[in-house]
């Protein structure tokens, strides 16, 4: 019996599931309880007859098993509402004017026309120009705040684009 590799997932900003696996999609989750299953049998079957398997074991490892499908699948869930959450918060943006830095660090601005919702999450269409929700720094009006000048050797708040404030 086979046992392919294990594979690494991580979830986008939609809560959909991708793989690290080149070139495959991932197993339903149905085949990883039928090979745990399996693979419990196959445990059971060869074991040592003189030295037979504590019957409490294996129900500690069905337990485990039951316990992480529900805490996968309670991350899946979460997901889920983040990626709603998203789109609900970028299509409250049509109308808005907004600000963001440009891939050159260039401020621009504009009025939000439209959204679409990719893989990596929701794309604002402003005056002709896709631009990721998460490139937003501010909304409305009101002006960008500018990094404050440090006096004094004080702490500096993070600039708008996130970034952590360099100190010497």
């Amino acid at each position: 019996m086979s046992v392919s590799s294990t594979e690494g997932i991580g979830y986008g900003v939609t809560g959909a599931a991708a793989t690290s696996a080149p070139g495959a999609a991932g197993p339903p989750k149905k085949d990883d309880k039928d090979m745990f299953l399996q693979l419990m049998v196959a445990q059971m079957k060869y074991q040592d007859p003189l030295n037979p398997t504590d019957s409490s074991q294996f129900l500690a490892q069905t337990a485990q098993f039951t316990a992480l499908e529900k805490m996968q699948d309670v991350a899946d869930q979460t997901a889920m509402l983040l990626s709603t959450q998203l789109a609900f918060g970028a299509s409250s943006l049509i109308g808005q004017t907004v600000r963001w830095y440009d891939a050159g660090g260039v401020e621009r601005s504009g009025v939000v026309q439209g959204t679409t919702y990719l893989a990596t999450g929701p794309v604002l269409s402003i005056d002709g120009t896709s631009v990721p929700v998460t490139d937003v720094v501010s909304v409305g009006d009101a002006p960008t705040i500018k990094e404050p000048t440090p006096s004094g050797g004080g702490t500096t708040a993070p600039p708008p684009s996130g970034t952590p404030p360099t100190t010497a």
